[in-house]
């Protein structure tokens, strides 16, 4: 969600204006056309089938993330492309941590990008976005055959669809899809070493065994150095564990879930919520939750895992943190049972990006061509292309016909995932396409299918997604940007407060009411009512 204030959105739309009204009348022309076939002069010189798309040059200007890897006009895959489609693309890039301040920055100003990639449009952007005409209907142009691999994705799996409309029967944005996926944010690890020096045989199974565990790591020198220089639970903010540790109090989601009954809840006010606070709460009296994570960077989180300090922390993957090469050695945490019954329970992701990673906007002057563009990201061939890089760079075909692969060695040497960073925008950001299994056929390593089966023996038999990909109203999105930017402000600052003691958790029912108060019970109203349609 948006944290903008009533104040703030009054103001955009006074700022966007005189653009807005152009750019309404601009993106229903842009959907009348692409109803109606190849009526728009663009639209003419757009072939629905093969390439090059365009027979006459077309540039674009793109707005995405950039996780600083390389110069994208320099990257072997986004040269393949424009000498595949005939479309060159001009990029604005933003760095990741700023990205979000300069997309507002540019959804002000209205001097708008032709595309956002890689866009990160939460669900209250699209639509206040779609509705007022800065970004443009997609679903004409999907359904008018620019778009047969995302139609055929659609076709087959209609809820997909369903969960990236917005209320007034249009999709503005275009998600990332994964149907094999399971992990929501980064999972948690345990050091291997720490587990081998302790003889631990068993990983813990409930929260008096996770306390006990990480307790030994601090008093019985884990890391054998001589020193009391263990960190037992890493964190940066707590934003990398609180869905994982949640779970452990029956919770699926961190700002609102959907139980087995569809009853919404807002999770700060919940007793398993509760639970949690008090679980780290102690762990932070007995320095065993690192006293630095409401001031550290990730960066100096990973140098302590690299210098063998950290028992258990998350990361996506966990050499990623402690350094060296992928290995099974440091096994997937298995999630712990708390007091509350039925837990514990893992909010597992959905299988499609809940926020959009892919939007046109009404000053672009070919969105039947981008469109066909975007579409062979979600084709195997795209998909192949964006995820591996062009063949015979980093893999060559073992098995055509099969679509089997294998590995070639990393020019240079180094690290091949490293290296894929230089190639390709698909490294550290989430991009439009989808993941299909026969893309990486040859060249999973036992690493990949040791990753599965921890993922199916620990998270599957408990995990179910938090919270459909929904959207409300404009009426509704308005008043919950409003209630939420409050609320959220609010959840964190005294989170960090429970978990600190600055505020003692005897405090916990006057907490509650001040929420009821800010409008959390309003929240669960709102989505309750998005939820049931």
């Amino acid at each position: 969600m948006m944290k903008l204030r009533k104040a703030s959105s009054v103001l955009l739309c006074l700022t966007l204006a005189t653009s807005l009204l152009a750019a309404c009348g601009s993106s229903k022309e842009g959907e009348k056309a692409a109803e109606g076939g190849n009526t728009t002069e663009a639209a003419k010189d757009v072939k629905k089938e093969g390439f090059p798309i365009v027979s006459q040059p077309l540039t674009l200007k793109m707005m995405s993330q950039d996780a600083g890897q390389a110069d994208w006009n320099k990257m072997p895959v986004l040269q393949e492309m424009e000498k595949l489609t005939g479309i060159k693309m001009e990029y604005q890039l933003a760095p990741v941590d700023s990205y979000e301040t300069k997309k507002n920055l540019v959804f002000a100003s209205g001097n708008l990008p032709d595309v956002f990639f890689a866009a990160d449009l939460k669900p209250a952007e699209q639509v206040t976005y779609g509705t007022q005409g800065v970004l443009i209907p997609l679903d004409p142009y999907i359904d008018g055959g620019y778009a047969p691999n995302l139609k055929k994705v659609f076709d087959e799996h209609p809820d997909i669809r369903k969960s990236f409309t917005t209320p007034d029967g249009h999709m503005y944005a275009l998600p990332y899809i994964d149907l094999s996926a399971v992990w929501y944010r980064g999972p948690m690890w345990y050091n291997g070493k720490f587990l081998k020096k302790l003889g631990m045989t068993e990983l813990p199974k409930t929260t008096d065994e996770l306390y006990t565990y990480l307790k030994r790591v601090k008093d019985e020198d884990a890391n054998g150095n001589g020193k009391p220089d263990e960190v037992p639970l890493a964190s940066v903010k707590l934003d990398d564990l609180r869905m994982y540790f949640l779970g452990f109090w029956g919770i699926y989601g961190e700002a609102y879930y959907a139980d087995k009954d569809g009853k919404v809840h807002y999770t700060p006010q919940e007793e398993g919520y509760k639970g949690y606070l008090t679980f780290l709460n102690k762990l932070w009296k007995e320095n065993l939750l690192d006293h630095e994570t409401f001031s550290q960077t990730d960066e100096q989180k990973k140098a302590k895992g690299k210098n063998n300090q950290v028992a258990l922390f998350s990361d996506y993957f966990p050499y990623f943190t402690l350094g060296g090469e992928p290995s099974e050695d440091n096994p997937l945490m298995t999630p712990v049972s708390s007091e509350i019954p039925g837990s514990p329970v893992y909010g597992k992701h959905p299988g499609i990006s809940a926020r959009g990673t892919f939007a046109i906007t009404s000053s672009n002057p070919n969105p039947e061509a981008t469109m066909r563009w975007v579409d062979y990201l979600y084709s195997y061939e795209g998909s192949t292309l964006f995820n591996q890089g062009p063949e015979n760079l980093l893999w060559k075909f073992k098995n055509k016909d099969a679509k089997e692969k294998e590995w070639l060695p990393v020019p240079g040497g180094g690290d091949r995932e490293e290296y894929k960073g230089t190639i390709t925008p698909n490294y550290g950001i989430l991009t439009p396409g989808i993941n299909m299994s026969e893309v990486t056929k040859g060249l999973r390593s036992s690493f990949d299918d040791w990753i599965d089966k921890e993922n199916q023996e620990k998270l599957v038999p408990i995990a179910r997604s938090p919270f459909p990909n929904v959207y409300l109203t404009d009426a509704e999105q308005s008043e919950a940007t409003a209630l939420l930017s409050d609320l959220n402000t609010y959840v964190i600052q005294m989170e960090a407060k429970f978990v600190t003691g600055q505020e003692p958790l005897s405090n916990w029912d006057k907490y509650v009411a001040q929420l009821k108060k800010m409008g959390s019970d309003r929240i669960v109203e709102l989505y309750q009512a998005a939820h049931d349609r």
